[in-house]
């Protein structure tokens, strides 16, 4: 009881401002570490070749689509998780987790597949440079086939976060991050009496970091972490828990699937100009990463906060969760901006960019992060309507991001054959998409019945 006293205490009556900031802190430091490691990466790989570059570019869209998946699953775990420890239901949380385990296994035996089956067939529909294609597949396989680290370490991670643990789901962040960073070189050059591995190096060193990360995350789970019990002794899946989560986590699996897609087509439409192009985009999504990772971060204290206090029937503290995330997401990202406008020649040389390279990756980094401006809200609009349960709408905000406008915009500019045209496709699509994402959220807001009396 005094466990449940703690984090009733944190969730339901700490500063909103003070919470964000406790629990945000922890995940935005494991992000940006997970966001070095992007970038790390993307420099060790880079130094093989840039047609090896080009390959990971290609490959990342499969690589986000189990991201999508595991985090998407997570969502699902946080929201009902969380909703069930602030209504006081410890059997529901229980059960919550265990499903929220179950839904990612089967997950993974979707990714296992295929990698079996379509990784040739993925890198085929994008290119016909053999060198290029071997790359590809060959990352693919791997990161794939050993994918069942990522979906245990992102389950572990939201049980920690959605008790108010946010200090040790950093732990388990940082572990496999920094495993990913030390291994990267070793396995990639044959580094310390280890084979050289090429690619295939990034690759393994990957998915072992995850298998690190999931190692320590149940470790901490079932020694730090009291609120839920992971004992699967006698477990059978519940149809109708299953279902709660996936009215969730599936609406947040398509709006991250959507971003695979998107990448995807980009590359299509990019590789019509040049592979450099597409070696650019890949290298911008490994920078962009470093700036949105920490608002993802802070999106993850977002959605348990905003489920808890909607369980436990508090609307003022929500809207404060609100206003603050905002407020917060929007400064990080405003220094992003700032770095890509002053410094795009230095980022774009980390990835031994060539003249040619750069000639085309400085004008697309200054271009694309005057977006940043509307991402904020965006980003903290689409997660304040996951966690009330109401997934469509988020669906609903990224779809207008990534496809409705975002697509179609740069399609168009295609046509004039200029491709510095084209990046301006991200900040009118940001434009369009801020303009719906708070009216949206202000209507779930008033259909839950948390809307401050006036």
């Amino acid at each position: 009881m005094a466990q449940r006293l703690d984090i009733s205490n944190k969730m339901g009556e700490m500063p909103v401002k003070t919470l964000l900031l406790d629990m945000g802190i922890p995940m935005m430091i494991s992000m940006l570490v997970q966001a070095l490691y992007n970038i790390v990466d993307g420099i060790f790989v880079a130094q093989i070749s840039e047609n090896a570059l080009t390959a990971v570019s290609m490959a990342f869209p499969m690589q986000n689509l189990i991201i999508a998946f595991s985090v998407g699953n997570g969502v699902g775990i946080n929201a009902n998780l969380s909703r069930a420890l602030g209504s006081g239901d410890r059997e529901k949380a229980d059960s919550a987790a265990k499903n929220g385990l179950f839904l990612q296994g089967l997950s993974y035996l979707l990714f296992l597949l295929i990698g079996i089956f379509a990784a040739e067939p993925y890198m085929a529909a994008q290119t016909s440079d053999p060198e290029i294609f071997s790359y590809g597949v060959n990352y693919l396989r791997i990161v794939l086939c050993l994918s069942v680290g990522v979906f245990a370490e992102i389950s572990f991670e939201r049980f920690l976060q959605s008790t108010g643990r946010a200090k040790y789901s950093m732990y388990t962040q940082l572990s496999g991050a920094l495993f990913n960073i030390v291994f990267d070189p070793i396995l990639i050059f044959g580094l310390l009496g280890f084979p050289k591995m090429g690619i295939a190096g990034a690759a393994v060193a990957t998915v072992a970091g995850q298998l690190f990360g999931a190692a320590v995350g149940l470790t901490l789970n079932v020694k730090k972490n009291h609120e839920i019990s992971l004992n699967l002794k006698g477990f059978r899946p519940d149809g109708r828990m299953i279902k709660d989560m996936c009215k969730v986590s599936v609406p947040s699996i398509v709006m991250s699937s959507v971003i695979s897609l998107t990448i995807f087509l980009m590359d299509l439409i990019l590789k019509g100009f040049s592979t450099t192009a597409v070696a650019v985009f890949g290298v911008y999504g490994k920078l962009q990463s470093f700036v949105f990772m920490p608002v993802f971060g802070l999106n993850n204290a977002i959605v348990p906060i905003i489920a808890y206090n909607y369980g436990a029937n508090k609307p003022h503290r929500i809207h404060e969760t609100i206003k603050y995330g905002i407020l917060y997401a929007t400064g990080i990202l405003l220094v992003g901006l700032l770095l890509m406008q002053t410094m795009p020649r230095a980022m774009l040389k980390m990835f031994d960019a060539s003249e040619y390279m750069m000639s085309i990756g400085i004008p697309a980094l200054k271009i694309i992060s005057t977006s940043f401006v509307f991402v904020g809200a965006n980003i903290v609009c689409s997660s304040g309507c996951q966690a009330f349960g109401k997934g469509v709408y988020s669906l609903m905000i990224s779809i207008i991001r990534q496809i409705l406008a975002l697509l179609p915009i740069a399609w168009l500019l295609s046509l004039t054959g200029r491709l510095e045209l084209i990046w301006l496709c991200f900040p009118i699509s940001e434009a369009i998409a801020c303009a719906v994402s708070a009216p949206l959220l202000k209507h779930v807001i008033r259909k839950s019945g948390m809307s401050l009396k006036k």
